[in-house]
């Protein structure tokens, strides 16, 4: 149910490194939520020299050109204590995967309803109830 867009630098990262940075994000849950690995639903984002502004130093982090912005929107019933276990996945193994600097990584978690997703069909297959994981 949680999807991801990465918001990437335009022409950094090779298509293996795509692959390798969604095969971190869906990961990701799969560590860090306990979600099935066929629960992935990733959108990578490619954005020119000025479409991606990031400061360099904002809350005392190192950004370099490598900085991304990884939107999530997972379910609203999470506690915080799930989106501090996602957030720290996300973090290791994109910097894992891509080489990068713990603080080229800037997330943000955005919660939504269950019932506001729709797998297909026109279905909100989760207005039930939550999902099992």
């Amino acid at each position: 149910m949680p999807v991801f867009n990465a918001h990437i630098p335009a022409n950094r990262y090779t298509p293996e490194q795509k692959r390798a940075l969604a095969d971190a994000l869906n990961q990701s849950l799969v560590q860090g939520l306990g979600i099935p690995e066929g629960d992935r639903f990733i959108m990578i984002s490619e954005h020119g020299e000025n479409e991606l502004f990031l400061d360099p130093a904002f809350m005392g982090m190192g950004r370099s050109s490598d900085a991304m912005i990884i939107t999530l929107l997972l379910g609203a019933h999470r506690p915080l204590a799930d989106k501090r276990a996602v957030a720290a996945a996300i973090n290791k193994l994109m910097v894992e995967a891509l080489h990068i600097s713990p603080d080229d990584v800037f997330i943000a978690l955005i919660p939504v309803p269950n019932e506001s997703f729709s797998f297909g069909r026109g279905e909100l297959q989760l207005a039930e109830g939550a999902p099992r994981w």
